[in-house]
């Protein structure tokens, strides 16, 4: 599959940080996965520490359990989640756009809920991490409903992911981080996307979403990838990404604070 006739999927990839992977799941796919989604929603499913509040820093609205529900691993909570065919085809994607090695490091499910207005804050994936030698990270985003700018599609700064890692810092309750960017920043391109298609990023892209303004659901599922090696030596260092503790710090030196701690 090619962009156009002269850039394929990883050229462009490798260009702007961010590119489309088209669909991945059919309609009745997207149904099977909604479903199983709600079950995690629902608490039939149970989560336990795994399932947070990427909006926990804004008051919530009466009724709303999270705006913004973030649950990691949920192909650990539930192992089916792994025979069924998004991993496959995710891993496929990832392995187009940063090398065979590709290898899974984490899933998540992430919710917004109808009207909860709570925008994803700014972020580099790669700020959450330890660092390691080998860069190469690949997130696919993946829309189970249609992603619309008023229910918070994807924005993404584009060439941001060959810039140095920006200054990231906590947001006003502490739990999770963000650094400064915004709408009109040079290179930020909104990427709406219909149901059972995908987006994928690169850990060092700027990215956010606006909060969801709609009276439907915006449940979005994400698979993250890198370098088998990189796996390794990730676990081995004692980092497995929210699988045993699920706390949202700036763990990579090159997005830490300037200035003893300041605000860039």
């Amino acid at each position: 599959m090619t962009v156009n006739a002269d850039l394929t999927l990883a050229q462009k990839f490798d260009m702007d940080g961010f590119v489309g992977t088209g669909r991945l799941l059919s309609a009745s796919e997207v149904d099977t996965y909604r479903e199983i989604y709600d079950r995690f929603l629902a608490g039939e499913i149970e989560s336990g520490d795994k399932r947070s509040d990427l909006g926990s820093h804004v008051p919530r609205r009466d009724g709303v359990a999270e705006n913004i529900t973030q649950i990691m691993w949920p192909c650990a909570l539930y192992k089916p989640l792994l025979d069924m065919p998004l991993h496959d085809r995710a891993l496929a994607a990832a392995k187009a756009l940063i090398g065979e090695d590709a290898v899974l490091d984490f899933d998540m499910l992430i919710h917004k809920a109808p009207r909860t207005h709570v925008p994803t804050p700014w972020h580099q994936d790669a700020a959450y991490w330890i660092d390691l030698p080998d860069k190469r990270a690949v997130s696919i985003w993946v829309a189970l409903d249609d992603a619309v700018l008023d229910n918070g599609c994807m924005w993404y700064v584009q060439g941001s992911h060959q810039q140095p890692l920006r200054p990231h810092y906590p947001t006003g309750d502490g739990k999770n981080i963000q650094c400064d960017s915004s709408e009109d920043e040079p290179g930020a391109t909104a990427v709406p996307v219909a149901a059972g298609e995908g987006i994928a990023h690169s850990g060092t892209t700027l990215h956010y979403s606006r909060g969801n303004a709609t009276d439907a659901v915006r449940r979005a599922y994400i698979l993250n990838f890198r370098p088998a090696e990189m796996l390794r030596l990730e676990r081995e260092r004692g980092y497995d990404v929210g699988l045993t503790d699920n706390v949202r710090l700036v763990r990579n030196p090159s997005a830490g604070e300037q200035d003893g701690g300041g605000r860039r």
